[in-house]
Order: C-alpha cells, then structure tokens, then sequence
C-alpha cells in the first residue's frame, strides 16, 4: 500500500529516527568517522619498502575503515624529517597518522632528542616484523660463526650496515659485548650497498634486515639472525643469537606500523576505537596475505602486534640506543 506523507506521519518517523539515534550511538558515530580520507605521513621515500607495505595494507584496511588512505612521503634524515612534520603541522584528530619503520626510526630519538616528546605519539598495529640478521658473502673465507670469532680475536673486522642507527648495528654491538670482541661498524647506504659490501669482500661481513638478504638469494649465507628464525632454510636454517649465545636481547626487527598522536587518541576515544578494530579485523581478511605477497613481501613476516607489544619494543630501542649511542655515533 503507497503510504501518504503529511505531518502526522512525518512527525511519527521522524520521533522512531531519534530513538534508534539515542539507542545505537555507537552507530551513529561510525557513520559520522571518517567523513574523508585518512592522510598518512610515510617518512620514507615513495616506492619503498614502508611504501609497498603501506599500499598492500591500506588497499584492504580501507574496506573495513570505508574510506581510502592518503599517503604523502617525507623522506630526509633516516626518517627524522617525517616525524617532525607529523608531530609538529598534522591535526591530532585520528584522521592524520603516520606509518614507520619502528626500530631504525625509534633510534634516531636515542642518538638525538627530537623537538617533541617522543611520548606524545605511539604505535598502535605492526603491520610485519622483519628480523634483522649477520651474514657473509658466498665466497666468503669466513663461512662459519667459530671462523668470524676467530678471525676478530686476532684484528678488527669491518662490518657493513645500511645506517649506524640501525636495530641490525645493536644486534652486532651486543654480541661484541657477549664475545669479547670489537667490530668496526661502516655504513654502507641502504640494503643493496649494505648486501653487495658483503658479496664482493668490500666488508668482511655484513648485518642488516632479514628480507633483502633472502631476496638475495644464494649470493649470501646467514649465519646469526637477531631474532627468531621463523623462515627456515631461506635464512640457511641459521640460529637465533639467544639460542646460540646464551643471551637476552630483544628481537632486532625492521616492523612497520601505524602511529599516531596521544592527544588525538585521548580527545577522540570512540574514533580511536574504531581505527584500533578495523586494523585488527584487516588481519584476519584472506586478501591481506594476497596483497602483501603481491608486495614482494615474506608470507611469515606478516605479523600483527597491538600497542603493548609495540610500546614495549619502542621503549626497548631507546634504552638500547642510549646504551650504545656512543658507538652509533655516525648516525
């Protein structure tokens, strides 16, 4: 039957409209967030790891969110630059984040204070965890960790990394301090000048994230991952240095993730909540794993961690920076 419009039915729906508005407020504000796209501070390069990592994730995040992402890219100062264009000229409102690269970066706060307070932001989803790892070139003469020991009790060795800062170079500096032993740390420019340092002899080995050295194929050997071996034979089934030194240390990853500002997080509680479980929920879509091998990513590095896990390696970087900055000094 056509219903007719007048006043009384007008009245009537509009009165059965704010009830359920009053009864579904949780509704109502999802409706209302996002009402626009969310701009991304990615402090890195286009076209980079972060950046594809960033596509992959984001291509499916959006269709939980129902809205689409923004990247802009802000290179310069082994990340430095992003940070403080973020924290210092994007609204704390839950619309502006920032996507990096938590080890590496969290250690430039370490080697200089920025002009924020580094607990005004936080992570809130690692999107991988990529562990870092020490490694040779193939026709290394050092093709054993016993050959690397003895090989540094007798002079200094040099060692290349893609930036002093790096979680890879604390991974290093640690297992120094464990053996007795001082290694001469060179920065090599990034993952391909740190891999081909190690192939062609320019260093006697090198230390760096473990995916660029997988991608490297059978031009290296692994010999020591700073962090779990959760790919195997891809890493030369090589140990973790807990495992074979008898130590402590925390996981030395490259782990890309989402951050945003406190304030934003604390103003806006309920938008806050609805970034948090939409990104958990990205996770357990089939088509994120798609996307992120698409990405040329490691289908075991795809790791969710939330914001416990994420503060807890935040606060292990600077207390690990501040130990050894004297030694990171070319940072």
């Amino acid at each position: 039957m056509k219903q007719t419009i007048n006043r009384r039915t007008l009245l009537g729906t509009g009165a059965a409209a704010a009830a359920l508005t009053l009864a579904t407020p949780a509704l109502v504000r999802a409706n209302t967030f996002p009402d626009r796209n969310i701009s991304v501070y990615v402090p890195t390069s286009e076209g980079g790891g972060a950046d594809r990592n960033f596509r992959a994730f984001s291509s499916v995040w959006k269709e939980k969110l129902g809205t689409d992402f923004e990247p802009g890219f802000y290179p310069g100062a082994s990340g430095r630059v992003g940070y403080e264009i973020y924290m210092g000229k994007a609204e704390p409102d839950c619309y502006n984040l920032i996507f990096g690269n938590m080890g590496p970066e969290v250690l430039n706060w370490a080697m200089q204070e920025p002009s924020f307070d580094v607990n005004d932001y936080f992570y809130f989803g690692q999107v991988d965890k990529d562990p870092c790892c020490l490694f040779v070139g193939a026709e290394s003469p050092l093709q054993t960790m016993d050959d690397i020991i003895a090989a540094a009790k007798t002079r200094r060795l040099n060692v290349g990394t893609s930036r002093m800062a790096h979680p890879a170079s604390i991974g290093l500096l640690a297992l120094g301090d464990k053996l007795g032993v001082d290694f001469n740390l060179i920065p090599l420019q990034g993952g391909k000048g740190t891999v081909a340092g190690a192939v062609t002899g320019e260093v006697d080995f090198s230390v760096l994230t473990s995916g660029s050295v997988i991608a490297a194929g059978d031009s290296v050997k692994t010999l020591l991952v700073f962090g779990d071996n959760i790919v195997g034979e891809a890493l030369d089934n090589a140990p973790s240095i807990n495992d074979a030194y008898d130590m402590d240390l925390p996981e030395m990853l490259s782990a890309r993730a989402f951050g945003i500002h406190q304030k934003a997080a604390d103003d806006f509680p309920d938008r806050f909540e609805l970034l948090t479980s939409t990104f958990r929920e990205t996770f357990d879509d089939p088509k994120l794993m798609e996307a992120y091998v698409a990405q040329k990513g490691q289908p075991e590095y795809l790791q969710y961690a939330g914001i416990e896990e994420c503060a807890a390696f935040k606060q292990s970087m600077l207390e690990l920076g501040a130990r050894y900055k004297s030694l990171l000094t070319g940072a």
